[in-house]
């Protein structure tokens, strides 16, 4: 199989953020395949197939991402497995975090930038208050902010979103004297955008994987 790794990293070679490749839909053998294609960060949105992928894939030194909705009664099997969380979005998650992990874990705080009701994430007026709830967690490692914008041919609607984030991580910085300074944003359809408004971590699935066509 030829994927289209090379010329992504080629487009990509001015970027200075990490490619974390969205393997929701493929197998251990095509990670591992796409590992030796260059792309060492691995993000996986469900638990069970994070936990078989990773012992199929253990003799790789691959950073392992959660990007998914990680469900409370889920966490004592993942917690203690994964390098990287992208989807804190509650208080109860968060105390089950502080009480499972034995290290600080880094994490992402979700919020919901297109206002989408099938989008997990915090508001943007709860922000604040949520990371002043969980200041004195030890076990979790606050670095940034992720989003999800609206899935729309519509650019300007795009810009706006993830200029939320960036106008949120100013007032965070003001408010709190707390720099929230990775963000996890951009996918396939819209990393482009994403990398105007100082994406640090882009989330690539099938912009990645698409396969070369054989000439």
């Amino acid at each position: 199989m030829n994927y289209l790794i090379k010329e992504i990293k080629k487009e990509l070679s001015d970027y200075n953020g990490e490619i974390v490749a969205a393997t929701k839909y493929f197998t251990a053998e095509e990670m591992r395949e796409i590992y030796h294609q260059g792309i060492s960060h691995f993000g996986e949105n469900r638990v069970s197939d994070f936990l078989a992928k990773k012992e199929l894939l253990k003799d790789l030194k691959i950073t392992w991402h959660f990007i998914g909705t990680l469900q409370r009664k889920k966490v004592k099997k993942c917690i203690n497995e994964l390098d990287y969380l992208h989807s804190l979005d509650h208080y109860s998650l968060a105390e089950e975090i502080q009480k499972r992990r034995e290290t600080p874990l880094k994490c992402f705080l979700q919020v919901n930038i297109s206002k989408e009701d099938t989008k997990h994430g915090l508001a943007l007026k709860d922000v604040i208050p949520f990371i002043e709830q969980i200041k004195d967690f030890d076990h979790i490692d606050l670095i940034g902010l992720m989003g999800m914008a609206e899935h729309t041919d519509d650019e300007k609607a795009i810009h706006a979103q993830f200029q939320k984030l960036n106008d949120l991580q100013l007032e965070i910085k003001k408010k709190l004297s707390l720099n929230l300074n990775q963000l996890s944003i951009g996918m396939s359809n819209d990393y482009h955008i994403a990398i105007k408004h100082n994406a640090t971590f882009l989330r690539l699935g099938s912009v990645l994987f698409k396969k070369e066509v054989a000439q």
